[in-house]
């Protein structure tokens, strides 16, 4: 009877630690929605744990987001392609993260002028301790913007000290063009104007949201296909070539064997020289008004 009555407490005990446990009470959370409910936030900065907006590869955090708390287990939040707020469930996992709209979030800070999210990668259950999870976005309310009397678009501008950073990776870029430690892709990338119908030229999109692939590869990884014909002979390549300042361009990398290698650069090379240099005017990328060399990949097409 005694043993029966232990079993029975211990079941007590246990229904009542997970009952007002902050899994299953919002209440037992560090963090609560419901004072906040029904402001709308706009997300103004989004930044590296640095507090700068692009890191050293060139890429850039852009802020875009609006979000809405309508419970602590409910949000909204806005979708660029459907131009809507949509519902989303608010799931608690632990410690302040949660998930809504597919994505992974750590809370920082919650007040009725501003959140501060800390954006984070999630795989097998595990949060990446990388870069990728060092993404903090800060949101500040409708009420707070006309308060401080600021529109989101300004707010969103990169600042003085992503400018500065971005001036500092232009001129490392531009005084060491084959260091790929000190490559820095280019924020508009660059840009081919054909000067004859020998030589067409077409910028390549490698976005693909299965894969991954956000509209950033585009800027980061820019891609080319330039069809030339009549051709001195017919060839088909694919090399990355570095595109400096001044619009030259210059062979990086591309396939070939030991043996052939040296050859093979001279006839790459040469073909840039005649065609682009000759056919087409090159505009040479840039970040923030600052001109600087960056890579291009080109698919390089002759028929003779």
């Amino acid at each position: 009877m005694r043993y029966l009555f232990l079993v029975f407490l211990l079941f007590i005990l246990t229904s009542s630690c997970q009952r007002s446990s902050p899994k299953n009470d919002p209440s037992q959370r560090e963090f609560k929605f419901e004072p906040i409910k029904g402001i709308k936030y706009y997300e103004v900065r989004r930044t590296f744990a640095n507090g700068l907006v692009f890191n050293e590869l060139g890429f850039q955090q852009t802020p875009e987001w609006a979000i809405r708390f309508l419970s602590d287990t409910t949000v909204q939040a806005y979708s660029p392609t459907k131009d809507k707020m949509l519902d989303f469930d608010l799931i608690f996992s632990h410690d302040g993260v949660y998930n809504f709209a597919r994505e992974w979030f750590r809370v920082k800070n919650v007040s009725k002028d501003s959140l501060l999210l800390q954006r984070l990668e999630v795989n097998a259950k595990q949060i990446a301790k990388d870069v990728r999870s060092e993404v903090y976005m800060t949101f500040y309310s409708e009420a707070y913007l006309k308060k401080i009397n600021q529109k989101v678009e300004d707010l969103r501008k990169p600042r003085k000290q992503d400018s500065v950073f971005v001036k500092h990776r232009a001129d490392l870029a531009n005084q060491s063009l084959a260091d790929s430690s000190l490559f820095f892709a280019a924020r508009n990338p660059v840009e081919f104007t054909t000067k004859s119908n020998i030589i067409k030229i077409e910028k390549l999109s490698s976005v693909n949201k299965l894969e991954g692939k956000s509209a950033s590869y585009d800027y980061l990884y820019p891609e080319y296909t330039a069809k030339i014909k009549p051709a001195y002979k017919d060839f088909a390549y694919t090399i990355s070539a570095i595109v400096d300042q001044n619009g030259k361009l210059h062979v990086y990398r591309f396939n070939a064997t030991d043996d052939y290698r040296e050859n093979r650069r001279k006839v790459l090379q040469g073909i840039l020289d005649i065609y682009f240099g000759k056919l087409v005017t090159t505009k040479p990328g840039n970040t923030l008004g600052y001109t600087h060399s960056s890579v291009v990949v080109l698919n390089l097409i002759g028929t003779k």
